[in-house]
């Protein structure tokens, strides 16, 4: 059956965009993760679209994949399609105080170009490692500022090839999920209100963002970002602190020292590794002060 959906893929991608076995330590941020059996790379959403009916005609799971920073293969690696956005449908638009970005756009690029137009609403993104996609998905934020603050509407697609445009009210945008997440749609752009500002108080604020996450977050090493959702009423990174696992290591997996909230690859760290790791967590942190953390990222493949 795989080989039956490459081929299928192959005539609605061009052969150069759809590869088999290709390792995803060499797409996730951790780097770790064993071989996808199919990574695709759709160009434009047609293609997108015939992609993904492709996959659901043959019974094949496929995981929409940004930048690959919130996101943990197993060592096994994963059994169906890696559809990849980020390089592809990247584009970003100014129309005024609006953006029109696409999916694959990295925040990071979109708060930048934001900067240089003297739009502000986007600091918070300036640092953060996945593709417009992703943030919608999860309603990723930092720093006090969240997609939800700045997204007007989105359009997505369901699995069945049916688009839509959401309003913003439409989104049940809350922390770390959607209405795209809960119903599995896939996000192809967003519209993003910003507003005028000053460039030079934008930038600096983007300075400002940039060195509190390089004092305070392990960015020299590779990782999924924070590893765990914020417990009500709690910080997973002072819970882990406080139950003595700073430092904490599984093989190549490590709790950072810098910020006990990051789960990071010190070199070699397989996902058995972070796996053991964070189950060695979530049963201290359970043990000893009774809350129950979850983790963040998505895992694929277990």
């Amino acid at each position: 059956m795989i080989q039956k959906l490459y081929e299928i893929l192959c005539n609605i991608n061009e052969a150069a965009n759809v590869l088999r076995d290709e390792p995803m330590s060499r797409h996730t941020t951790f780097r770790i993760g064993g071989p996808a059996a199919i990574f695709c790379m759709p160009q434009t959403v047609p293609q997108l679209a015939d992609t993904v009916k492709a996959c659901v005609e043959a019974g094949v799971p496929y995981y929409i994949l940004g930048n690959g920073s919130n996101v943990l293969v197993s060592d096994e690696g994963y059994k169906g399609v890696i559809i990849q956005l980020f390089r592809n449908m990247d584009g970003i638009r100014v129309n005024g105080t609006e953006l029109e970005v696409e999916a694959g756009a990295l925040l990071v690029r979109m708060a930048r170009l934001a900067a240089k137009e003297g739009l502000t609403g986007l600091e918070f993104a300036s640092g953060i490692p996945g593709t417009l996609g992703g943030a919608l998905v999860m309603n990723a934020g930092a720093y006090g500022g969240e997609m939800k603050d700045v997204v007007k509407e989105a359009v997505v697609m369901k699995p069945d090839g049916e688009i839509l445009r959401l309003k913003k009210d439409k989104l049940e945008l809350g922390y770390r999920t959607s209405v795209i997440a809960k119903k599995g749609y896939l996000v192809l752009s967003a519209l993003l209100e910003l507003e005028k500002g000053d460039k030079g108080v934008i930038e600096a604020r983007m300075q400002e963002l940039k060195e509190a996450r390089t004092s305070k977050q392990p960015l020299e090493y590779a990782s999924a970002g924070s590893t765990f959702k914020r417990p009500e009423g709690y910080f997973a990174g002072k819970l882990i602190m406080d139950a003595g696992l700073r430092g904490y290591s599984v093989g190549g997996a490590q709790v950072s020292e810098k910020h006990c909230g990051f789960v990071i690859n010190r070199g070699g760290a397989t996902a058995r590794n972070v796996m053991d790791l964070v189950c060695h967590v979530q049963e201290e942190v359970k043990k000893q002060f009774g809350v129950e953390l979850k983790m963040e990222v998505k895992l694929l493949g277990f």
